[in-house]
């Protein structure tokens, strides 16, 4: 062990001696010196490569000897050199080295999956690891390395090491990889060819990159996290980096052999993406992560619910295909293997194809991963075959044909869920458990039966649950959760939306947050005051305001001039933007608006394109997003980004993004910068709508939002549950489940007798012709006494009921198993019973038109701006359920159209000045006509405006014979008059002397 003087024990050097004695002593390093032992030009230690390669494998060296005999080492040298060049070390580790006559050296052994076969652990056990410090490994200077850490004389990993207290940090080191360690003629430092990893580090952190390239070296942080936030946490009488070079209870060091070796054979991977390649090695929480489960489940089988709550911009697609691929090798103690297959399953209608490409990279034997992309039939085939790892939608589950799959239950499956939230506690979730646990069963007992379909529900112990989202919803923690401390749920794993943000994964989108508010004020302009339903009346009304070519046309200003000024010269002129609208139609008039808007301002280097799905008719035209856009709905993702899979560019460049519901989750556009939000957004949907900005780029620093529906303290109040570790203020209470039973039966429809024959038909087997019918009849019982109510009220209080019971009671049997087969029954008779009701006759809505209202005023206001981010501690509990949808219904009010409009007026108004009137635009129009330019362009302005008056004054007249409102005022207060004609006048001057200049 290197001691030190007490003047001395603050220098740089400590650090990394530390660190060379801790991986001596406790994890098996040989230390090496870099003097004698590296050979600079083959950037390797000859010697421990010759005594890997002649004591593992004798019969091997000894034919290599016996060919080349004097010049076996160079021939060896040789070939490994240009093998390293060729294919680079992780390819050499991984695949070895032929050598003509038929010799076949393996540079590396991994650790075999289990201990069957023990000439493999023997093997593993082979394997040097070595270190050398103040390592010199230019030919062309005498520049130093730190730490230079080898397997079996071939270098892995270098390090440089920073003290504190001498006012250096690990930022310094990163520094000096980019300033003074230029890759250029340099085999150790030269990508893919060199050491596969270079860490920057200092007593308190790490970060790392796996390419140097002079500036534009970019390294990541490896740190644990300290608080849910950035950095490492304090460890008691040691360094807060002693993970890398010591056990702990972050597990074993990763620098020791077997996690270095995990790494190098189960983790790292070349990522080709057009013209880039890129090596992956893994940040600690993905490492964290992978090991801790694949740990949890070895030491504890199947049949555990895992929830890795990870936030956006953690990689959680390499996380998946890592942890798909250990947990079909994963073997127990008693060297049984513990899955049989790995699902990886997605809630997204079209399966990502990121989440293929990215499992299917790390396939190492062909054929290994199925990909489910055609009908569930195909999904059908690849579970009874005994797939590997299979990658499908969770709709593929939902078929009922699926549902038939019997003889599953003595197999195991880990199924790994992308984005689990509450659909993972639906019908489709439980079609893919029924699909998966369903034995054949000869047992007779109705009862038997029934409890088995029941036990489906709960969880399997042939199955287990890794559920990975950044955002859980309480459902989701208390399905898929771990008991915590205080008997709550929490996430097995986490890496917070915090951490990632201060870690830099991430951008905070809320950082340059702009709120604007939209008045409106309308009028009615039809004699008859039609009598509407109140709420659907608001709705309609002021759907019709926001639809309006004014209101859209002013917000469209607002958006393109501050994309122009603030966002398109971002990322070197590549920014992109997107627009968030309330429907589709929305989407269509805004894409009119912007287009228009573009053409008349001649703004020839803005391009839009829109996303809607399905077709829109618009002032008596039928259009499609691939009618406007000029190409397929499938090409838009990479014609927005601007180049094709292949690395070169569309000849035409789009900025503006206009959407409706489609691209506002799960659209992964790095390049996107700036966010205009013209709808309500709220929880989950507002924090997975915003969360598309918060991709990073090279360059890529600021992200903009501007809303014109939410306010700042709308979106933190959306985003405070996930920012840190997202938890409960309780559990769902599972006896709830009772009172709901007992309420439905207390409205005298239901009959236990009639539920209990249905049930006895329904859990029977195979159904007939006539079994449906003995059903329909049955369930028809109740459907009597329902219609015979004639109380509105307590009808549409038992439809919300029976709805709660199904969904309440579809959650609880997930997470428990209730063993009451009464529950059961009740639920099956429910969902038939849900299809057979009535429809309720909702009388047609009259369709707000132009005819009926007129836009009278409307202005956009800027209202807040500012920083919405949140702080540490910034945080919400979700809340249990505890509340159902089950409340009397009443009439709604009917409301006359005028009522409707002052209420809409009351609400969105304020008090205007002359520039938000817009009701004399037609007037203005009709008086700037061809004679009246000409006067305006050749006269002086006191010359010309009493014709201007006198033509717009006539105007007004013949616009109040259609309309009479305001016609007093104008009429009859001269000063009135004046001040909104000069208002006119003096817009017609700059407009028309603007046009002649």
């Amino acid at each position: 062990m290197t001691t030190y003087t007490p003047d001395s024990a603050h220098r740089e050097k400590v650090l990394q001696d530390h660190l060379i004695d801790q991986l001596v002593s406790g994890e098996g390093y040989l230390r090496r010196d870099a003097k004698s032992d590296y050979d600079r030009a083959l950037a390797m230690d000859r010697d421990l490569v010759v005594r890997f390669l002649s004591e593992s494998q004798s019969e091997e060296w000894q034919k290599l000897t016996a060919h080349y005999s004097d010049s076996a080492e160079d021939t060896l040298f040789t070939q490994l050199t240009r093998a390293l060049k060729d294919r680079g070390l992780l390819d050499v580790l991984r695949q070895g080295l032929k050598i003509v006559p038929g010799i076949k050296f393996s540079l590396c052994y991994f650790r075999p999956a289990s201990t069957l076969e023990p000439k493999r652990v023997e093997e593993y056990k082979a394997n040097i690891l070595s270190v050398m410090d103040e390592v010199a490994y230019s030919g062309r200077h005498e520049s130093r390395i730190d730490v230079v850490l080898f397997l079996n004389g071939l270098p892995v990993a270098t390090l440089e090491a920073k003290n504190l207290l001498t006012g250096s940090t690990f930022r310094h080191a990163e520094k000096q990889y980019r300033k003074d360690r230029s890759p250029a003629g340099e085999p150790l430092l030269t990508f893919q060819r060199g050491a596969l990893v270079h860490f920057a580090m200092d007593e308190d952190n790490v970060s790392m990159t796996t390419r140097l390239a002079n500036g534009k070296t970019r390294f990541l942080p490896f740190n644990r996290g300290r608080e849910r936030g950035a950095g490492n946490p304090d460890v008691a009488d040691e360094f807060r980096v002693a993970y890398l070079y010591r056990p702990g209870d972050w597990g074993e060091a990763i620098f020791s052999r077997r996690v270095l070796l995990e790494i190098i054979g189960q983790f790292m991977h070349v990522e080709k993406t057009g013209k880039d390649v890129v090596m992956i090695f893994p940040r600690f929480q993905q490492l964290d992560a992978v090991r801790r489960l694949i740990s949890h489940a070895g030491a504890n089988g199947p049949g555990r619910n895992y929830l890795i709550q990870h936030s956006a911009g953690s990689g959680k697609s390499n996380t998946i295909g890592w942890l798909a691929h250990q947990a079909i090798n994963l073997h127990d103690v008693s060297n049984t293997p513990v899955f049989n297959t790995a699902i990886i399953v997605t809630d997204r209608v079209v399966l990502d194809r990121q989440l293929q490409e990215t499992v299917a990279q790390f396939e190492q034997t062909k054929g290994l991963v199925k990909t489910i992309d055609g009908t569930s039939k195909q999904l059908k085939e690849a579970i009874a075959k005994g797939a590997r790892i299979i990658v499908t939608t969770i709709q593929k589950f939902s078929t009922d044909h699926l549902k038939a799959i019997s003889g599953q239950g003595t197999r195991t499956f880990a199924v790994i869920i992308d984005e689990a939230h509450s659909s993972q506690s639906g019908k489709s979730a439980q079609a893919m458990t029924d699909a998966l646990t369903r034995d054949e069963t000869s047992s007779a007992d109705i009862e038997d039966l029934i409890l088995d379909y029941q036990k489906s529900r709960g969880p399997q112990v042939n199955i287990s649950f890794f559920a990975f989202t950044a955002t859980p919803r309480n459902v989701t923690l208390e399905r898929f959760g771990i008991k915590g401390p205080d008997g709550l749920p929490v996430a097995f794993h986490e890496y917070s939306m915090r951490q990632a943000i201060e870690e830099g994964f991430i951008l905070d989108v809320l950082q340059n947050y702009m709120t604007y508010k939209a008045y409106y004020q309308l009028e009615k302009t039809i004699e008859d005051d039609p009598e509407l339903s109140g709420r659907r009346g608001q709705r309609k009304v002021a759907r019709f305001a926001s639809l309006h070519p004014t209101a859209i046309g002013q917000k469209v200003e607002i958006i393109v001039e501050h994309f122009r000024r603030h966002v398109m010269g971002e990322l070197g002129g590549q920014a992109k933007a997107m627009i968030v609208t309330q429907s589709r139609e929305h989407a269509l008039r805004y894409y009119f608006g912007i287009r228009a808007y573009l053409d008349a301002e001649n703004y020839g280097d803005l391009r839009a394109l829109v996303a809607f799905s399905g077709e829109l008719t618009h002032e008596g035209e039928t259009y499609t997003e691939a009618d406007l856009n000029g190409f397929s709905e499938t090409e838009l993702p990479g014609r927005f980004d601007g180049f094709k899979p292949d690395g070169t560019p569309y000849p035409d460049t789009y900025q503006i993004l206009i959407v409706a519901e489609k691209y506002q989750t799960g659209f992964d556009q790095p390049k996107l910068c700036a966010m205009y939000i013209d709808r309500k957004l709220a929880g989950l949907q507002a924090v997975q709508t915003l969360s598309r900005l918060n991709r990073t780029k090279v360059g890529k620093e600021n992200t903009y939002i501007l809303d014109f529906q939410n306010t700042m303290e709308d979106i933190q109040t959306a985003f405070r549950p996930f920012y840190e570790a997202t938890s409960l203020e309780a559990m769902s209470d599972p006896n709830q489940v009772y009172e709901l039973e007992g309420r439905l039966f207390k409205f005298g429809y239901l009959d236990r007798g009639e539920v209990d024959r249905f049930a006895e038909t329904f859990y029977s087997g195979a159904l007939s012709g006539s079994d449906r019918a003995r059903l329909e009849g049955l369930v028809r019982e109740a459907v009597q006494r329902f219609e015979a109510d004639e109380d509105e009220g307590r009808q549409e209080e038992f439809r919300q009921l029976l709805k709660s019971y199904m969904r309440f009671y579809g959650f609880v049997a997930q997470v428990i198993r209730l063993e009451d087969t009464s529950l059961e029954k009740l639920y099956s008779y429910a969902s038939w019973l849900s299809r057979l009701f009535p429809n309720r006759e909702v009388p047609p809505d009259i369709e707000i038109t132009q005819d009926m209202l007129r836009l009278q005023a409307f202005k956009v206001v800027h209202k807040e701006q500012g920083s919405a981010s949140l702080s540490p501690g910034d945080k919400e509990a979700l809340k249990a359920i505890s509340e159902f949808g089950a409340k009397p219904y009443t009439e709604d009010e009917q409301r006359e159209l005028s009522e409707i409009v002052k209420a809409f007026n009351d609400r969105h108004g304020t008090e205007f000045t002359e520039d938000d009137f817009i009701r004399y635009e037609p007037t203005y129009q009709a008086t700037l006509d061809d004679d009246m330019t000409d006067m305006l362009r050749n006269n002086a302005p006191d010359v010309v405006y009493s014709a201007f008056s006198q033509a717009f004054f006539q105007g007004a007249i013949r616009m109040f014979q259609r309309d009479n409102d305001m016609r007093d005022i104008v009429l009859t207060d001269p000063a009135a008059r004046d001040k909104l004609i000069r208002f006119f006048f003096n817009r017609a001057l700059r407009e028309v002397k603007g046009d002649a200049a």
